[in-house]
């Protein structure tokens, strides 16, 4: 069962980090294209089918199954000290989340305030926080 859930969580996590990397790439171009526009519109539309159809079902999926696969190894995992720093980091992955549906909703109300340039570089951000995630699962250095 457990190569099960483990599989999975591993699915779930990679459909969420593909909308978590494309959903800030959107924001630049949304970022630069008019208020009203065609163009503006469709960004809408696709940021939104995005969020609410890939990237949130694709987070509640990672976390039920990481959550899963916590009961299925036992209490005796928070021993080790790489799952609390992966947990902090899937904690703040998924405070980002929050973050970029936070976004999303300004630039549905035409509300949005920031530049090209900041989503630029915070489409870093996920990258950066699954990398750490990554070593921890897989180096476990503690």
């Amino acid at each position: 069962m457990l190569e099960w859930v483990k599989a999975l969580h591993v699915i779930s996590v990679i459909a969420w980090m593909a909308g978590m990397l494309y959903l800030p790439r959107l924001f630049v171009y949304h970022a630069d294209a008019e208020i009203g526009s065609v163009q503006s519109e469709t960004f809408k539309v696709m940021e939104r089918r995005l969020y609410r159809a890939i990237t949130t079902p694709a987070m509640v999926a990672t976390w039920l199954f990481g959550l899963w696969m916590i009961h299925l190894y036992g209490m005796g995992l928070f021993a080790m000290g790489w799952i609390w720093v992966k947990l902090g980091f899937v904690v703040a992955l998924s405070g980002f989340h929050g973050f970029l549906g936070r976004t999303l909703k300004a630039f549905a109300k035409d509300e949005n305030k920031r530049e090209a340039k900041f989503y630029r570089a915070i489409n870093e951000v996920p990258t950066v926080i699954m990398i750490v995630i990554v070593i921890m699962v897989i180096v476990k250095p503690f």
